[in-house]
């Protein structure tokens, strides 16, 4: 059994802010991060989407976790070129975010985490991580690590540079195929799904399995529970849909216009070739016509001249069985 649960994006926008439903959040980051992680506030930026229905470039969400350490969060609907410069520019943001003028540079640590809903040239991995964890030597086997320590009684160095996370739920895919792509079975009967797999399957179908046991993920399906939310609250988040389901149909026409304009460049190109090509073939055997009456001429006046063929043959610079054909074909005119 599975319960229908309102979709990450607007969940994100609307009542995972709201500090009764953080554990939400931290179950997510626990898994994801492979620790326990406890969100203790989402925190207000000049990159925060000011409207649950604004799609465009905007920081969906950004939360102070453990330690101060931040969890940044982007979601991504549509490909964009410069989609890998927002990461970068909103993980940057939040470095930059934590240092005032004229104080220490204590930074903390940030985890970008972007969800995309396109496929982004991946195949099969839905899942991908990046960081920078130190820097190498050019020359000799030696490394620093890209960490400081703010604290002289301590030796502990802190891990400060961003790590980013890439999420494609659209790729991820639970079921489990035999030679012939048929459906057996699935990776959550199969026992082999991770509890970050559990989390996935909820970004890509907005539902939670009865027997799912990731953290925090039981309580996603209670509180994001469709069926259990107020009649003004089901009509904004209907209202959110039909909103996100117009802006999917209009880039979706603006690609199909783009597709059509390139199929009609592409098929004035493809004409204009042929086109050329043709010209040439033409040019190719009015020149192998022309250079064939030459040979015939050559023949026919060396075989009245008395020449015998091998010496035509030379002359012309054509084959023996050439002169004699020509010679048969000829020889009346």
């Amino acid at each position: 059994m599975e319960r229908t649960i309102i979709s990450f994006d607007y969940a994100i926008k609307t009542v995972l802010r709201d500090k009764a439903n953080f554990d939400i959040l931290s179950g997510f980051l626990t898994e994801m991060l492979e620790k326990p992680v406890n969100v203790q506030e989402v925190l207000e930026s000049e990159g925060n989407s000011s409207s649950k229905d604004d799609k465009v470039n905007r920081l969906d969400l950004k939360a102070k976790i453990d330690d101060g350490e931040l969890a940044v969060f982007e979601i991504q609907y549509f490909d964009q070129i410069d989609f890998m410069g927002k990461v970068l520019f909103n993980a940057c943001k939040a470095v930059v975010e934590q240092v005032s003028t004229g104080k220490v540079y204590d930074v903390k640590k940030v985890y970008s985490i972007n969800i995309a809903y396109y496929n982004m040239g991946a195949i099969k991995e839905y899942l991908f991580v990046a960081n920078l964890s130190e820097f190498k030597g050019a020359h000799f086997d030696e490394s620093i690590p890209f960490s400081q320590n703010l604290d002289p009684k301590s030796d502990v160095r802190i891990d400060i540079h961003p790590e980013y996370f890439l999420i494609l739920p659209e790729v991820f895919d639970e079921k489990i195929r035999d030679e012939f792509g048929n459906v057996v079975s699935d990776i959550f009967t199969e026992k082999t799904a991770s509890k970050f797999d559990e989390w996935v399957y909820l970004l890509k179908n907005s539902s939670v399995k009865s027997d799912f046991t990731a953290a925090g993920i039981k309580a996603a399906g209670e509180k994001l529970d469709v069926l259990k939310m107020t009649p003004q609250q089901r009509a904004e988040y209907e209202r959110s849909k039909m909103i996100d389901m117009s802006h999917k149909t209009q880039m979706y026409t603006a690609e199909l216009k783009g597709r059509k304009e390139a199929r009609k460049e592409m098929e004035g190109i493809v004409a204009e070739k042929e086109q050329t090509i043709s010209e040439l073939n033409q040019d190719l055997d009015q020149t192998k016509q022309a250079l064939a009456q030459k040979d015939i001429n050559t023949v026919l006046k060396s075989k009245k001249a008395g020449l015998p063929v091998e010496t035509i043959a030379e002359i012309a610079e054509i084959t023996l069985e050439e002169v004699i054909k020509i010679i048969e074909n000829y020889q009346e005119q």
